[in-house]
């Protein structure tokens, strides 16, 4: 499999990163606290990841600090930060909830194992490779897959018309992602495997440029860098996660620290948040309105874009797990982490998700 990641300013003779090179750099980063060779302060794009910042904010407040990602898709997440409610739950409890932003899910267990971030929303490989880097996470809560909101790009002139036609071409994703694992799906569906494709390892800004410049020749990503394109009329969508090509879930997480210190805390967002997902499934109209300035696109396309997304927790079964351990052993048995992980060491008993989890969610078992 050929790995290698563009750089912003190379020469057409530059060097192109052996396996053997990314395969060393890629365990001796997995194995270290900051994974994927990024710091939380750089992957943080609004620098409030920081812990030392939030140290200092955490001492002039007087408050404990609950820190959510920021989303920026349309999600029932950006709602809960929108309507503020969550805010308004916890600081009777002397907590200050703060929304810093990160380019990617492996950016953001980076930041949860550094202490410059608390809650987390990513899909089901970056908590694999964090996992597989000793971080003691925890599984909060599932999510919908939402797998039509997960895309595979192509130029608009591409004369690609299925994944096959994309063999030995050059695809671009952000290494752990769901769009990594996305490429190994459709790579196994028809027959072909990953080292069939060269993967191009790009945080999402840095694949938005690769592939609108023309250096790359695919593109699996998510919402809204999908929908922006095709209206730029840059990429057009060749598959999507949609009709069984995603098998996995979304997950909140934390570290085992703040779930131990902070239960109350936790409980308290999770209602609040099935609270956005049932008003979110049910406003289509009224969510494009709210989130068209985090998306950056306009309420008439976001309105359409509303099927895309099941908005809905989902309770954390055997066979949530179970799927789990499969994408675990997966990446092991590809040499993409350096141990088998054993994912249930993660995840809560069912009587702890008991404890936190909203009721209508546990009664969907």
């Amino acid at each position: 499999m050929k790995n290698w990641q563009l750089q912003p300013q190379i020469s057409k003779n530059g060097n192109k990163m052996r396996r053997s090179a990314l395969f060393a750099i890629g365990y001796g980063l997995v194995l270290s606290i900051a994974l994927f060779g990024c710091n939380a302060n750089s992957n943080n794009v609004s620098n409030k990841g920081d812990n030392t910042a939030t140290q200092s904010s955490s001492n002039s407040t007087n408050k404990k600090l609950f820190r959510v990602v920021r989303s920026k898709q349309l999600t029932a997440l950006a709602v809960l930060e929108k309507q503020r409610t969550l805010e308004d739950k916890l600081e009777p409890l002397g907590y200050k909830v703060e929304w810093p932003e990160f380019l990617a899910g492996p950016q953001q267990l980076e930041a949860l194992n550094a202490g410059g971030l608390d809650i987390a929303a990513t899909a089901e490989s970056p908590p694999v490779f964090s996992q597989s880097a000793g971080v003691p996470l925890v599984y909060l809560a599932a999510n919908s897959s939402d797998g039509a909101s997960i895309s595979l790009l192509v130029p608009t002139n591409s004369s690609a018309k299925n994944f096959k036609d994309l063999k030995g071409k050059k695809i671009a994703f952000q290494k752990a992602s769901i769009g990594h694992y996305l490429t190994l799906r459709a790579a196994e569906k028809e027959g072909l495997k990953l080292s069939d494709v060269e993967s191009v390892f790009l945080p999402p800004p840095d694949a938005n440029a690769a592939f609108s410049q023309g250096k790359v020749d695919g593109w699996f990503v998510w919402e809204p860098f999908a929908t922006r394109n095709v209206q730029k009329k840059v990429g057009r969508v060749l598959l999507d996660g949609s009709n069984g090509l995603r098998d996995t879930n979304n997950f909140y997480s934390t570290n085992r620290k703040f779930y131990q210190e902070n239960r109350e805390a936790i409980k308290i967002f999770l209602e609040e948040l099935q609270k956005a997902q049932i008003w979110s499934k049910n406003h289509p109209k009224e969510i494009a309105q709210l989130l068209a300035d985090v998306t950056q696109l306009d309420p008439p396309t976001l309105e359409k874009m509303h099927d895309k997304y099941d908005f809905s927790l989902v309770p954390i079964t055997e066979a949530v797990i179970d799927k789990q351990q499969q994408v675990a052993d997966k990446w092991f048995s590809l040499g993409l982490i350096p141990k088998k992980v054993n994912v249930r060491d993660g995840f809560l008993t069912p009587e702890q998700y008991a404890e936190i989890t909203p009721k209508e969610v546990l009664s969907a078992k």
